[in-house]
């Protein structure tokens, strides 16, 4: 019997552990999107306990909690910080098969040194142990970074931002590349006239531009595109049900735009004309610029009304939804590339029936420009564990290339969730291993070790050029 994550943890042959620890174990981490702040990161934030580094925004954890009858106060109320602790120490034991019964103990092993299961009887000496840690200077959040063996992080920012703290950062001489990604979903919020006129009016600011028409507003959005683009940004993210692709004409975006800005409420076909508009425009800017495009696809998103009017959104109540996605997405994508400003794109699917949907709609376009320029996304929220993991890299590899792939990201708001590349490198591993042993794959490790530590962080490295 193994030990319970031992150095071989989820290698299960002789291949597989040569691959991790001679190849991937080695590689800098390509933190490409997640959602950390770059504040914290500028100010060098010291968390005071475990509680603010783990369980502060992380709606994963509250979903588990609350499944194992936790009241919401331990979650997101005013509960004291060690009580949350002792509440998630009590739920830990029941998420053994869920990831985040690997991912806790993955991050206090790598992080805190801590070999032990987290549950009730060890909760208090743990939480000791971590406080302990956290208090000392080797525990801001930069050297958290560094311990994680970090070589670039691109946050999500929306276009209004300032993007001060990623200036200081990089004024500060911190070596980590801490980059912005434009994240424009606000402006698309046409079902909401009040925030969506609110949200104008603030990104005319932003810009320095009086926004009365369509043009105006489309120039507004462009200044601040340039804007990130003068600050380093090369990669844009869009969280989207799924791709809206409508036909419309010019003078219907303008009229659309002029009724929503008299705060009128639009109708559903205006929406969707107004959406599919916009995100031809991103696209456009974006390719303009050499910009990489995300789109992360599946989630239905809010689903609990009460608790969202209680809670806000982004607290743990949303799940795979099940939306039309192949047409959509491939209309778009061809009108951009109808054009040839079809930028580099790399698409996130949350719902596995369409792994292999989204496999064979990149190969469409990819166009021999730029080597795996269109990427099927790794396995995203709810299928970033093993079995989501394997399930998108097998289909990457049965309709793609698998040697092209840029690999992994932690998506995650916590500075402890660099494990998650550690998960996804050993899972990685395991399965290139089990082909080898089966004899479905030459027993040839320097092609492979090669192949290893391109998707672990050359690959993605290579693709985004951010110019390091």
């Amino acid at each position: 019997m193994k030990k319970f994550m031992g150095r071989n943890f989820l290698l299960e042959t002789k291949t597989a552990k040569n691959l991790y620890h001679n190849h991937a174990a080695k590689m800098p981490i390509f933190d490409y999107h997640c959602h950390i702040s770059p504040q914290e990161i500028a100010d060098d934030k010291q968390f005071e306990n475990i509680t603010q580094a783990w369980l502060y925004g992380d709606h994963y954890k509250w979903r588990a909690m609350r499944a194992n009858g936790v009241d919401e106060k331990f979650c997101t109320g005013n509960a004291t910080d060690w009580e949350k602790f002792e509440k998630w120490a009590e739920t830990v034991p029941n998420t053994i098969r869920n990831p985040l019964f690997h991912w806790t103990h993955l991050e206090l092993k790598k992080f805190f040194g801590i070999d032990k299961i987290l549950g009730p009887k060890t909760a208090k000496e743990i939480w000791d142990e971590c406080n302990t840690k956290l208090q000392t200077p080797e525990y801001t959040c930069r050297n958290i970074i560094r311990m994680a063996d970090v070589h670039t992080i691109c946050t999500t920012d929306d276009p209004v931002d300032t993007l001060e703290h990623h200036r200081n950062i990089k004024e500060d001489g911190f070596e980590v590349n801490v980059l912005p990604a434009w994240r424009p979903d606000k402006a698309m919020t046409v079902e909401d006239p009040d925030f969506f006129n609110e949200y104008v009016n603030k990104l005319g600011d932003a810009a320095n531009v009086e926004i009365k028409t369509f043009t105006d507003f489309i120039d507004a959005i462009d200044n601040r595109h340039q804007f990130f683009h003068d600050n380093g940004c090369r990669l844009s993210d869009h969280g989207l049900e799924t791709i809206i692709a409508e036909d419309y004409t010019k003078e219907e975006i303008n009229q659309i735009f002029n009724k929503i800005r008299s705060g009128s409420k639009l109708i559903q076909n205006e929406i969707l004309k107004f959406k599919s508009c916009m995100l031809y425009e991103f696209g456009i800017m974006d390719h303009s610029r050499g910009w990489t495009q995300q789109f992360h696809l599946g989630a239905l998103r809010n689903n609990n009304t009460r608790l969202l009017k209680q809670l806000g959104p982004d607290t743990g109540f949303d799940s795979i939804g099940d939306f039309e996605i192949a047409r959509p997405l491939s209309k778009l994508l061809d009108r951009l590339d109808l054009e040839n400003q079809l930028a580099q794109t790399v698409i996130y699917n949350l719902n596995p029936r369409d792994n292999e949907l989204i496999a064979t709609m990149i190969g469409n376009y990819q166009d021999g420009s730029v080597a795996g320029k269109m990427q099927f996304g790794s396995g995203w929220w709810f299928l970033d564990q093993k079995d989501g993991m394997e399930r998108q890299m097998n289909a990457l590899s049965y309709q793609g290339l698998l040697g092209q792939f840029i690999g992994m990201l932690t998506d995650s708001r916590s500075f402890l969730s660099y494990t998650r590349h550690e998960y996804f490198r050993r899972t990685l591993c395991n399965l290139i291993g089990n082909d080898v042993e089966s004899g479905q794959v030459p027993n040839d490790m320097v092609l492979l070790g090669e192949m290893v530590e391109n998707i672990c962080f050359n690959n993605a490295h290579k693709y985004f050029n951010f110019g390091d």
